[in-house]
């Protein structure tokens, strides 16, 4: 049996919703249940009980007429004095089939009322028109046909009180509508806010609104906000220092070194500088992050073409699968293709077939990137990510750079509101898989 919540509404709106409706139906069935028990059969019986007294009173007037001219005197009075119209056919026989099965709160009521004033078998009909109740009562000498307006069997009341219940109720229930969105609109446009921050979107015109709860939970997000961006501006001003700080003394190394006669020693030195440049170069990358670059609309599909076209024009055989159908999303373009293009560049440096496949669903696209090298031991795929790490322990920058690209990349598709992880692809090789929100 599948939980209960399986069957709930999902968000806040049908939730508070659901609270505001179930007590007023449950309200409604029981005020409906009681009224009908007390007013409508109350009511009903006592209007049966009436036209069966009358009925009653004609039967027996029938019965002690002496005359047939006395008997049709009765039934003109009946016709006139007690508003029903009845007709008597002697000799005849009440048919032995009822025209109709009982249905309907008249003929449950009659059902039970009239054997308590008429003692002969009767049958009754209360379908064939919708004005005028059909009442047939056998008697010993023939069949007395009565028909009877139908309001003095049915009180109008019942649904009158039914449709002042439940047209109140709609209008309750408007009302309950419009304030309730008004109260879910400032969480959604919150819940927008911070997804929309989380991709690295900027909110300019977000503004805390609503519920007292909702605008301290709007106030906390932009506090938070405003923290992080100081963050990250602080963090990108002492970059940027450290960056002319490091560069002048390597420059001036530089000089020196190409001032210096040519040795085996003066080679090592090059060679050193140029990887201190390399990996200060790599870091500054890294610490500093994308954060001045503004989200643009982007074709997936063409920044994809551009990560696989610039990996063959550099010698790399690399095939691609799948479309995107024309997605376009809010990114920072030369962050994620740069991502892209260090995932790649990873997959051509280890194999010889590389492929890069391109799917998407209503919620997230996915891009994968295989190759047939040797692959990531799975215990390690994690510690890959941690910056300056690399299972090459020797540090060659032929072999892998200085152990920035994954971390870069998955910085930047996190950034972006989605992640990369590592797998193990069909050839047996490494599969890097990036997700992006859609």
């Amino acid at each position: 049996m599948r939980p209960l919540r399986d069957f709930l509404p999902r968000g806040l709106f049908g939730r508070s919703l659901l609270i505001v409706m179930i007590p007023l139906v449950l309200l409604q069935a029981v005020s409906a249940y009681i009224f009908y028990t007390r007013h409508w059969q109350d009511v009903g019986r006592r209007l049966a009980l009436g036209l069966a007294g009358d009925v009653a009173l004609v039967i027996d007037a029938i019965e002690h007429s002496e005359s047939v001219v006395d008997r049709n005197w009765m039934l003109r009075q009946a016709r006139t004095r007690l508003a029903i119209d009845v007709e008597f056919s002697d000799g005849a026989l009440l048919p032995a089939e009822p025209p109709h099965d009982l249905f309907g709160p008249v003929d449950w009521t009659l059902a039970r009322v009239l054997p308590e004033q008429i003692q002969y078998p009767f049958q009754f009909d209360s379908h064939s028109d919708s004005e005028s109740v059909f009442l047939a009562i056998q008697l010993a000498d023939g069949v007395l046909d009565v028909t009877v307006p139908r309001k003095r069997l049915f009180s109008s009341t019942t649904y009158i009180f039914i449709l002042w219940m439940v047209g109140t109720s709609l209008v309750l229930l408007a009302i309950a509508i419009y304030f309730l969105r008004r109260q879910v609109g400032p969480m959604r446009r919150l819940a927008h806010a911070a997804e929309s921050f989380g991709k690295g979107i900027q909110v300019i015109d977000f503004k805390p609104q609503g519920a007292a709860e909702v605008r301290q939970a709007a106030r906390a997000f932009l506090l938070m906000r405003e923290r992080i961006q100081r963050q990250i501006s602080q963090r990108t001003e002492m970059l940027a220092g450290v960056s002319h700080d490091l560069r002048t003394p390597l420059t001036r190394m530089k000089l020196q070194i190409a001032m210096s006669p040519e040795t085996e020693l003066v080679g090592a030195l090059k060679a050193d500088v140029a990887d201190m440049e390399r990996m200060v170069e790599g870091y500054l990358a890294f610490a500093r992050g994308e954060g001045s670059e503004q989200p643009v609309s982007t074709d997936m599909d063409a920044l994809v073409d551009e990560v696989v076209d610039g990996a063959r024009r550099n010698g790399a055989t690399i095939m691609i699968d799948g479309s995107t159908n024309g997605l376009h999303l809010t990114v920072r373009r030369d962050a994620l293709k740069r991502a892209l293009t260090n995932l790649t560049d990873n997959a051509v440096r280890h194999g010889q077939h590389v492929r890069l496949a391109v799917g998407r669903n209503e919620e997230v696209m996915e891009i994968a990137i295989e190759d047939d090298g040797p692959g990531i031991p799975e215990p390690q795929r994690e510690s890959v990510f941690k910056p300056f790490f690399r299972i090459d322990s020797s540090r060659n920058p032929d072999t892998g750079g200085v152990g920035l690209g994954l971390t870069i990349a998955r910085d930047v598709v996190r950034n972006h509101g989605g992640d990369l992880t590592l797998g193990t692809s069909a050839w047996g090789g490494l599969r890097a898989t990036a997700r992006l929100p859609i």
